[in-house]
């Protein structure tokens, strides 16, 4: 089963950031984005909570505050995704999954001293050599070095941004795992997340567009339905599989969706430069998972 749920997260990760770079042609607002697909969740929901003894609620407050911590990371986050995919290529964003590995390789030299093996460093290479092979050259100038110009778009800035904070949010959604189960991590996640949405909503500056945001959710109602059902499909298998699996583990697996992330980015947006993307893809893939399974080791 534990396959099972790594494919469902594989495919349907970008087939969420295909729905969210829709709307957002659409002009809907990320963080609206957000709140809608959290609110939908929560009432598919509704019978989980209804259900005699399906919710273990029981388990006090660590729990609450575990999830809650799940839930402003991930509002955060996916918002900051959605701005991301806005304004770049499917096909550039879905490979930066890689350096969540690079991350936690940095984490462990800054937090607690862990030096990277060499099976690490190896990864951390192939992972920056496939960033200079995806990034966009189609308006760069001559000299300008590729791996410079990956880091200075601004959808790529918006990205590693929200790549910080789901990876916090994993170890969080972990934590919470061990606290209860994976199928309350997933009903109070939607809940919590609805909330947390629906509050930065009214604080942003972008409130005054909300009755525009509403007509763009009734004129866009498919694509909305379609991004709630993805969207829950991969958090219920991430939470599924991080019920099995260790977090590493786990991301490094999620990575096989850049390739899908490439392919969806020329399907439906006619994105360039396939083959070299793929191949990019596939070292930055290849080296987080390097890093993740041979960078800790002695």
């Amino acid at each position: 089963m534990t396959a099972l749920f790594v494919l469902v997260r594989i495919i349907a990760n970008p087939l969420s950031n295909v729905y969210q770079k829709q709307l957002t042609q659409q002009s809907a607002d990320p963080v609206f984005i957000i709140w809608a697909v959290h609110t939908g969740l929560t009432v598919a929901c509704i019978p989980v909570w209804l259900a005699p003894g399906a919710m273990v609620l029981q388990r006090g407050p660590e729990l609450w505050a575990t999830v809650a911590a799940c839930a402003v990371l991930a509002v955060a986050g996916n918002a900051l995704l959605v701005a991301a995919v806005r304004s770049t290529d499917l096909s550039i964003l879905g490979p930066i999954n890689a350096y969540k590995a690079v991350l936690g390789l940095i984490l462990g030299v800054v937090l607690i001293r862990e030096l990277p093996t060499l099976p690490g460093v190896l990864g951390v290479l192939m992972v920056l050599a496939g960033s200079g092979l995806v990034v966009d050259r189609s308006g760069s100038r001559p000299g300008h070095i590729a791996f410079v110009q990956f880091f200075r778009e601004r959808g790529i800035q918006l990205r590693f941004a929200a790549l910080a904070l789901s990876a916090t949010e994993a170890i969080f959604l972990k934590k919470a795992i061990l606290l209860s189960s994976p199928l309350t991590t997933f009903v109070l996640w939607s809940t919590l997340g609805a909330a947390v949405a629906a509050v930065a909503i009214t604080l942003l500056p972008g409130r005054h567009r909300l009755p525009q945001q509403i007509c763009t959710l009734r004129a866009e109602s498919p694509t909305y339905v379609r991004l709630a059902i993805t969207t829950g499909l991969m958090q219920l298998a991430t939470v599924l599989t991080f019920g099995t699996l260790q977090v590493g583990y786990s991301l490094a697996l999620f990575q096989l969706s850049a390739l899908i992330s490439v392919f969806l980015g020329y399907r439906y947006f006619h994105e360039q430069q396939m083959r070299t993307r793929i191949v990019g893809s596939l070292v930055m893939t290849a080296g987080a998972a390097v890093i993740v399974m041979f960078g800790d080791r002695d």
